[in-house]
């Protein structure tokens, strides 16, 4: 069986001082900023390799048997509410149950949110955790623990799921394989993706809402002023300046490249590159099919994006800190809708979409697909009608990637306040995550400074009954 993602020395060192590479304008080049992910001049400006660093080790394989070669994250910024979701409570006190009905599922006894009947329906396919339990229910702490599988430390960021992969990964092509849509604000915005990996593994931001008509990726075009022809120009001239360097040099030796610059020349001018990001060459029908809203389109473009080789997508959906309004944010969207349009419907037309669309391609048993926030939601409705943090108890959706569909693991209590059965830490998740990939969840990777850090905690166990 084909393992997308190798446990190899990955050479690195920090990243130079902006050169004579400068001279070259590919697509904008602009220091857009780290704080939310990568452009293509922030990412491409980072992966300068020329020197031998830090290397993965571990004292056994780092590959392990897996059907997943790519995977798509669906991030439900905010924490959402397992009641209103995966795990609701229908027999439950009308202050803990909410306002929003349930309906039965392709499971026996087994009922989501009536916001989800398309979910409901693929229930064979899916598979849900509903004992996802962690102590972190700040938004920055709680999306560091569930997107690395490592509470967080004042001393080391820890990579997430995206930079590991990338960072593994020996596919070779130009698109970069570690790609947000529409970008990384996750948390609060104090994540970079990256941790304590190579900078351009952190994740590279589209920029841009594939679901607005004038959708663009981010520093893709050429700079203003710039065109083939120019940009051909400007490389044979960074090329002699190799040369007259290299003359100057007493020991003989061939020019040096630029990788990073080779990586933006290659990528600006890509036609295939560009493609993948063009969603507009959808056609129209698959296009509704995932749903005007964001989401829907977001998801839509990381299944292109999967199916061109990208190994990590994530999808960051915001808005789901649901402290008030809880009823119109996640049903209705907006105040007397007759067709609901919030949150949790648009979720479920696009997952519904994604599925059914990797499925009839062939590409949902090589794709895993997760859905998931940073924590729950408090078991009572608040004063304001809505609800509040809670990170003891809630729910995550699995799907593909050699996933074990038409089940649930796990159980919450009857007020969904806590697990009463077969508690998951991320820790857990992200074991089984790396598993789903092909990546042994015990290798160890290597600080800047060439210090070993395990994968995930030594306490973390693969979710057998899912793979």
């Amino acid at each position: 069986m084909r393992a997308p993602f190798m446990n190899r020395p990955i050479p690195y060192h920090r990243v130079p001082a902006a050169g004579r590479r400068d001279f070259l304008r590919v697509g904008s080049l602009s220091a857009a900023g780290l704080g939310i992910g990568l452009g293509i001049s922030d990412w491409l400006r980072m992966r300068r390799v020329t020197a031998e660093g830090p290397s993965s080790s571990s004292s056994g394989d780092s590959v392990r048997r897996s059907s997943a070669k790519s995977c798509i994250l669906i991030w439900l910024d905010g924490g959402p509410s397992h009641l209103e979701t995966f795990d609701p409570k229908p027999d439950a006190p009308q202050e803990v149950r909410g306002p929003i009905g349930t309906i039965p599922t392709t499971l026996p006894g087994i009922r989501i949110s009536d916001c989800l009947p398309r979910t409901a329906g693929l229930m064979d396919r899916l598979a849900i955790i509903r004992s996802m339990t962690s102590p972190l229910g700040e938004h920055n702490f709680g999306t560091h623990y569930l997107m690395t599988g490592h509470q967080p430390s004042s001393v080391l960021e820890y990579p997430a799921f995206g930079a590991v992969a990338s960072h593994l990964n020996q596919r070779p092509s130009i698109l970069p394989s570690n790609i947000a849509i529409p970008d990384f604000s996750v948390g609060g915005s104090n994540l970079s993706g990256g941790g304590f990996l190579p900078s351009h593994h952190q994740p590279f931001s589209v920029g841009g809402d594939p679901a607005k008509p004038n959708f663009q990726v981010r520093d893709l075009e050429f700079y203003p002023g710039l065109n083939q022809s120019r940009v051909d120009r400007r490389m044979q001239f960074i090329e002699a300046m190799n040369q007259m360097q290299l003359s100057g040099n007493d020991e003989p030796g061939p020019a040096v490249a630029d990788p990073d610059l080779e990586k933006a020349y290659a990528l600006v001018t890509s036609d295939d590159a560009k493609v993948a990001f063009q969603i507009e060459k959808e056609s129209v029908e698959i296009r509704q099919e995932y749903g005007v809203k964001s989401i829907g389109q977001c998801c839509l473009l990381a299944r292109r994006l999967i199916e061109r080789g990208v190994p990590f997508v994530t999808v960051n959906q915001r808005g789901w800190d649901t402290h008030n309004q809880l009823y119109t944010r996640l049903k209705e969207g907006f105040a007397g809708s007759k067709t609901p349009v919030g949150l949790v419907p648009s979720l479920d037309q696009a997952l519904g979409a994604l599925i059914t669309d990797l499925e009839q391609r062939g590409l949902l048993e090589e794709t895993l697909v997760v859905v998931m926030g940073e924590f729950g939601r408090t078991p009572k409705l608040n004063a304001a009608g809505g609800r509040d943090h809670w990170p003891r108890v809630f729910s995550v959706l699995m799907a593909g990637g050699g996933i074990r569909g038409g089940q649930v693991v796990g159980q919450s209590d009857s007020m969904g306040e806590s697990p009463i059965d077969r508690p998951i830490t991320p820790s857990d998740l992200a074991a089984t995550i790396y598993q789903c990939l092909g990546i042994d969840p015990g290798i160890e990777l290597a600080t800047n400074d060439g210090r070993p850090v395990r994968l995930t905690p030594d306490h973390a166990r693969v979710i057998q009954e899912l793979v």
